[in-house]
């Protein structure tokens, strides 16, 4: 028999998985399947979306400590995640290729569907941050309003963009809320709705953002608006303020509000630097 030539041995070895990314003896990491599916091509009986793509951006920002929830399953059946066994025994996540491209895909997607609301929410967002303020997208608060029967109920709030004044004195945030038009059928809509301006007021200033009709003029005049709410007018590449809002007495946020502001992620100014915004 001839001896065994250990350069023939290596050269038979599986060229798909390269030396640079072995995991060492001390963290072993375990996938949960051999390998991953394109990012771009829908995985074989999983429904993966813009909430799978938020998680995995979550992951990425954050340590890796493993949820171990049902989306999390997913995750690691169709190898976007992979699990990663520390020295101390614990397992974190981690991202594989596949997973941060699918990341990448979906962003591109979102830019790619940017509409003009979308644009105008986030112009608006910027804004807020530019003038000192916290402001967040697309939050769920939780506010008491008045009900049929008089008696107070508890509905949700969904702000275009809510803000806050940067400040260490909880009676001095100054929360506002802004509600994003750049339909006239939809502001219309929205007016006849009182118990949701009822529950944006419950959480501060209410400002309506009106956006330009496809002649450029405003969708809807200052007027139309209701007289305690704030209207400010998108007019070529600047928002002017046709009318300020009233300011509601309060003594400080709810502690409800401060919970989910804790759980969310603001807005930064275009000026931060673009790793603070992945």
């Amino acid at each position: 028999m001839e001896p065994l030539d250990p350069t023939a041995a290596a050269s038979t070895a599986p060229e798909s998985v390269p030396a640079s990314v072995a995991a060492p003896a001390s963290a072993p990491v375990t996938s949960a399947v051999a390998a991953a599916a394109p990012a771009s091509e829908p995985v074989p009986g999983l429904d993966l979306g813009r909430a799978h793509a938020r998680r995995l951006r979550d992951i990425y920002r954050s340590s890796g400590w493993p949820c171990q929830d049902a989306m999390e399953l997913e995750l690691l059946a169709a190898g976007l995640l992979t699990r990663v066994r520390r020295d101390s025994g614990h397992e974190t996540l981690r991202l594989t290729e596949a997973g941060i491209a699918f990341v990448v895909h979906h962003r591109e997607q979102h830019r790619a569907a940017f509409n003009p609301h979308e644009a105008l929410v986030e112009r608006v967002a910027l804004e807020m941050a530019r003038a000192g303020r916290i402001a967040w997208r697309d939050l769920r608060l939780r506010a008491q309003v008045p009900g049929e029967d008089g008696e107070p109920r508890w509905t949700v709030a969904k702000p275009d963009v809510f803000s806050i004044r940067n400040t260490t004195v909880a009676t001095y945030v100054e929360p506002v809320v802004h509600e994003i038009k750049v339909r006239r059928a939809d502001l219309l809509g929205d007016l006849k709705r009182p118990a949701k301006r009822a529950a944006y007021q419950a959480l501060g200033e209410c400002w309506y953002v009106l956006g330009p009709d496809a002649r450029g003029r405003p969708i809807g005049e200052p007027d139309e608006i209701p007289a305690e709410c704030g209207v400010l007018l998108l007019r070529g590449d600047r928002l002017e303020v046709a009318r300020p809002a009233n300011r509601p007495a309060r003594e400080a946020l709810p502690f409800n509000v401060w919970m989910a502001l804790a759980k969310a992620t603001p807005t930064l100014p275009a000026e931060d630097p673009p790793q603070s915004q992945f």
